[in-house]
């Protein structure tokens, strides 16, 4: 048996040492990039498209069983079921989530080329609304094309393909943005045509949602706010011109200033929607409880559902609403800063624009600070139409999303063509100065 030397001995101890050194930083090494791993996968999954998903579920599944709590009386009266109005709502969600889907899969720049195609098809329907005999009335407006529960809305098209047509105009003239006969007129005679096709419905709820959506658009395409001014001036004086016009439109503005003082007439819905809001208190009477929906306020699982809400589960359930679309808007905003084409930017923030602005303006309307228009809240009201085109929206919105994760833009969202202007006043100076220079060296 060979007997090692203490100097063998100690070698030997050292290169074990090492050995074992070398197999810790190995997995020291392998630790961290499993971490890393397991943080880019937690990054993948906190992206702005998976937050997006999960904001939609939630608002999707809270107007689903809001449907069915606030429809279930009025549900028996018409259809002998407490089920029936919500089982249309579930086919239109499905209907809603196939779209959805497919347009998230769907590359957002194919909606450029089927920009006049929608625009047509929307301007047609719109059209064959005002059809004695093709058209559907109930209120007093004919709104609606088609026949029992399979019903269209033509003006919920037109939402969707005036935001992509302009999406697409203000991009393909962005080098002409300040020049108003280029870029801002024909953006705004298509939506005016538009605007008069849905007001001979009558519907001026969406013919407002149509002028913010524009102003959105225009004004993140860069336009000057000289333009801006006149724009918004003009749009506001024909609101109230067309609102003074018609005498229920009178009595809707007249009502919201003073309605308890029209409680039984103008005023009637706005004071029952306040009442139903009041006696939810802060935690509301409950799920399915409420006494509103027994027939005491109009449209309670339509227009007026935020009331149900308001009513069954309280001031907590109407914050939670409200927070949902703020977080759904600020998901918005980030998706359009991220993205590195023009076109994706004005789209996707146009998008944002008519969701958001829809939903102040409903829940503005039955709070009682802002006139009743008529509009639904999205992704909540009852509303086939509303959901379906609400839902393609964020399908564009996902698709604008997935597609700008691995492509770096600048956290811009104004001024997307060119420099800013005193940045053209600047380089216009600089090049007069040298056509100076020059100038006089040539004499």
């Amino acid at each position: 048996m060979k007997i090692l030397s203490k100097t063998q001995t100690r070698k030997i101890a050292r290169s074990g040492d090492k050995t074992r050194a070398n197999q810790s930083s190995a997995n020291r090494v392998s630790l961290r990039s499993s971490s890393l791993s397991r943080a880019s996968a937690l990054g993948r999954l906190a992206s702005d498209n998976a937050w997006l998903i999960f904001v939609v579920l939630l608002i999707n599944v809270l107007g689903s069983l809001m449907v069915l709590s606030a429809s279930s009386i009025e549900s028996i009266l018409q259809y002998g079921s407490p089920w029936a109005v919500f089982e249309h709502q579930v086919i239109w969600l499905i209907l809603g989530t196939i779209c959805f889907l497919v347009a998230s899969r769907v590359d957002y720049a194919l909606w450029r080329k089927l920009s006049p195609l929608l625009l047509c098809v929307s301007a047609f329907l719109l059209l064959v609304v005002l059809v004695p005999g093709i058209g559907l009335h109930a209120s007093g407006s004919s709104r609606w094309v088609g026949a029992g529960p399979l019903k269209l809305q033509p003006s919920e098209l037109a939402k969707l393909a005036l935001v992509i047509f302009g999406a697409d105009l203000l991009t393909r003239r962005q080098n002409s943005i300040d020049d108003w006969r280029k870029s801002t007129r024909p953006t705004v005679v298509i939506f005016g045509i538009f605007a008069i096709l849905v007001m001979a419905q009558p519907d001026m709820g969406t013919t407002m949602i149509m002028c913010i959506s524009l102003m959105c658009l225009l004004y993140l395409a860069g336009i000057s706010r000289k333009q801006l001014f006149y724009i918004s001036g003009g749009l506001v004086v024909g609101a109230v011109i067309f609102g003074i016009a018609e005498p229920y439109r009178r009595e809707r503005l007249t009502s919201f200033l003073h309605p308890f003082a029209q409680s039984s007439t103008g005023g009637y819905q706005v004071v029952q929607s306040l009442s139903a809001l009041g006696s939810g208190h802060i935690m509301g009477v409950g799920l399915g409880a409420s006494k509103a929906k027994w027939g005491f306020l109009p449209n309670s699982y339509t227009d007026f559902i935020f009331s149900i809400i308001g009513e069954e589960l309280g001031l907590i359930g109407t914050i939670v609403v409200v927070l949902l679309f703020v977080c759904l808007a600020i998901i918005g905003v980030r998706i359009a800063m991220k993205c590195p084409d023009r076109f994706g930017k004005l789209l996707a923030g146009g998008i944002v624009g008519w969701i958001t602005a829809q939903a102040i303006i409903n829940m503005g309307a039955v709070i009682g600070i802002l006139p009743v228009t008529g509009i639904p809240l999205p992704f909540i009201s009852y509303g086939g139409s509303s959901l379906v085109f609400a839902m393609i929206a964020m399908g564009i919105l996902s698709s604008i999303s997935t597609r700008s994760q691995n492509t770096p833009a600048p956290l811009s969202l104004v001024h997307l063509s060119s420099d800013p202007r005193h940045v053209k006043r600047a380089k216009a100076n600089i090049d007069h100065r040298r056509n100076s220079k020059r100038n006089s060296l040539d004499l």
